[in-house]
C-alpha cells in the first residue's frame, strides 16, 4: 500500500501581514517528491497560513490516491497539537481551517508529528515563494520552483528583520522600538501601599512566566546587544524564517503564534489620587490633574518612541479617556471605549480615604477585606464580580486583537486583576501589589490559553 509524507509550512510577515503557505507531498518509500503546493494567501497570521498549508497538503495527498495512509509533519506545535486532539482549539480562526482539514480525509487515515523547523525547509521554502510572488503582484509558479530547486544553492527567500522606524502603529519596526525602550525600563515603587479590591475566580489562563522587574539597565543592555546581534546575523545569512515572530521583549515559542499582547496603562493622577482616595465608577469621575496630564502626555511620547501600540482601548470613566486622547493624539490613532474596563463601584465609600472608611464603616470594611464576595457599604462592587466582569472582557479583546498590541488605559482594579489572573494568584495578593499613576505593565495572551506577564510598573516616562 502507498503511503504518503505530508509536509507543510506556513508564514506571514507582519503577523498578521502579508501571508502564504507552502506544501509538500512526499512518497514515504522513495523519497520521491510527488506534489508541491504553495499559494499567497493575502493578510493573515502565521497559524492561519500553517492551517491553510496543512489544508493544501492533504488535498494534494487525496488527488493522488485517497486511500493512502498519511504522514503529516510540520514546524508548528500548535496545529500539530491541536490535529492530534491533544489541545483545545479557541481561537475563532483556528476552529473552521481545523475542522475542514479534519475532513480532507478519514481521521484514522492521518497521523501529526511534530518536526524542528531545519526538517521542514522544502515546505518553508514554497511558502516563501509563494509570500515572495505576493509582493510582485503575480501567484506561484510551479514551474519556477522547480527552476530553483536545479539552481545552485542560495539562500532562501525570507522576511527582512524589521528595522527600527516607520509610524508609530507599524508592528513590525514598532518591535525593534520596544527592545530598545524595554531596555530602558526602570521599575518604581510608592512609598505608601492603599487598599485595592481584588478579585474571586477560577482562571483557566495560568501563568506561562513568573513576573519579576524588569531587568537593571546593563542587563536589559547586553539582552538588547544580543538580541540585535542575532537579528542581523539572520538577516545577512538569509536564515531567518518569514514565520519567525518579532520579539516583544520576552521570549516565546514561535510555533505558538504572536500573542495578543495588552499594554496596561493606569491612568494619570487626580485630584483624589496622591491623597489615597477610593475612586471608582460610583463616584464623581473626576478628571486629570495637572500633574495628571503632564504624566498623560509623558507616557504618550514614551509609547510613541516604542511603537508598538497597534490599537487603544479605554475604559468610559473621564480620566481613562483624558489619558487615552493624549496617547491616541501622539499615536495617529483612535479610542475605543470598553465598559467592562471601568473601575469598581466603591459605593459608600467613594471618595474617602481607607483611615475614614475604617472609621465610618469598621464592620463593612474588615468583611470586604477578609471576603472577595463583600461589597462595599451601600452597595458598591465585591472584588468578585469585578474578576467575573474584567475575566470576560479580556477573553472578548484577546478574541478581537489577536496577534496584535493593543493599550488598554484603564485603573488600579482592572489593571491588578489582569495581572492576578494571569498568575493564577489568589484575591489576597492585589494587597500586595502596588500601581502607580500612568505606569505601565504588559500581558500577552498565546493561543494555547496562557499567559506571560511583565509587570514593569514603569514610570520611568514620567521623569523630566
Amino acid at each position: 500500500m502507498r503511503e504518503f509524507i505530508v509536509e507543510a509550512d506556513g508564514g506571514s510577515r507582519g503577523n498578521p501581514g502579508p501571508a502564504g503557505y507552502g506544501s509538500v507531498v512526499i512518497d514515504a518509500a522513495t523519497g520521491e517528491t510527488l506534489a508541491e503546493r504553495a499559494e499567497y494567501i493575502g493578510v493573515a497570521t502565521n497559524n492561519v497560513a500553517e492551517y491553510r498549508g496543512l489544508l493544501a497538503g492533504l488535498r494534494a495527498a487525496r488527488e493522488l490516491d485517497p486511500s493512502a495512509p498519511v504522514r503529516v509533519r510540520m514546524d508548528s506545535k500548535l496545529v500539530v497539537e491541536q490535529m492530534s486532539g491533544r489541545w483545545k482549539i479557541k481561537h475563532p480562526d483556528m476552529k473552521p481551517l481545523a475542522a475542514e482539514a479534519s475532513r480532507v480525509l478519514p481521521p484514522g487515515q492521518v497521523t501529526y508529528e511534530w518536526i524542528p523547523r531545519e526538517r521542514n525547509k522544502h515546505a518553508d521554502r514554497l511558502a516563501n515563494e509563494a509570500m515572495d510572488a505576493g509582493k510582485r503582484g503575480e501567484q506561484w509558479d510551479p514551474g519556477a520552483s522547480r527552476a530553483a530547486l536545479d539552481a545552485p544553492a542560495r539562500p532562501a527567500a525570507t522576511a527582512a528583520a524589521p528595522e527600527p522606524s516607520g509610524p508609530p502603529g507599524d508592528a513590525a519596526a514598532g518591535a525593534a522600538r520596544a527592545r530598545a525602550a524595554l531596555a530602558e525600563a526602570r521599575p518604581t515603587t510608592a512609598t505608601t501601599p492603599a487598599p485595592t479590591p481584588g478579585a474571586k475566580a477560577d482562571d483557566r489562563r495560568a501563568a506561562r512566566t513568573v513576573a519579576t522587574p524588569a531587568p537593571t539597565l546593563p542587563a536589559a543592555a547586553a539582552t538588547q546587544a544580543a538580541s540585535a546581534s542575532a537579528s542581523a546575523s539572520a538577516s545577512a545569512s538569509g536564515s531567518a524564517s518569514a514565520s519567525a515572530q518579532p520579539s516583544v521583549g520576552w521570549g516565546s515559542a514561535p510555533d505558538l503564534g504572536a500573542p495578543a499582547t495588552f499594554v496596561l496603562l493606569r491612568h494619570g493622577e487626580t485630584p483624589l489620587t496622591p491623597e489615597k482616595r477610593f475612586s471608582g465608577s460610583g463616584g464623581t469621575d473626576p478628571s486629570l490633574s495637572g500633574i495628571g496630564r503632564e504624566q498623560a502626555e509623558r507616557v504618550a511620547a514614551a509609547l510613541a518612541r516604542r511603537g508598538t501600540v497597534q490599537h487603544i482601548v479605554a475604559s468610559p470613566l473621564a480620566r481613562t479617556r483624558e489619558t487615552a486622547a493624549a496617547v491616541a493624539a501622539r499615536l495617529g490613532l483612535e479610542v475605543t471605549v470598553d465598559d467592562g474596563l471601568r473601575e469598581t463601584d466603591f459605593g459608600a465609600w467613594e471618595g474617602l480615604t481607607f483611615g475614614e472608611v475604617r472609621e465610618r464603616h469598621p464592620d463593612d470594611l474588615n468583611a470586604w477585606l477578609a471576603d472577595p464576595e463583600a461589597e462595599p457599604t451601600g452597595g458598591g462592587e465585591s472584588f468578585a464580580a469585578t474578576a467575573t466582569r474584567i475575566a470576560a472582557t479580556r477573553d472578548k479583546l484577546v478574541a478581537a486583537y489577536a496577534g496584535r498590541t493593543v493599550l488598554l488605559v484603564t485603573h488600579v482594579t482592572p489593571i491588578k486583576t489582569l495581572v492576578r489572573l494571569a498568575l493564577g494568584a489568589p484575591p489576597e495578593s492585589l494587597f500586595r501589589m502596588e500601581l502607580s499613576a500612568a505606569s505601565l505593565s504588559v500581558v500577552a495572551y498565546y493561543a494555547d490559553g496562557n499567559a506571560s506577564l511583565r509587570l514593569l510598573n514603569d514610570t520611568s516616562h514620567l521623569r523630566p
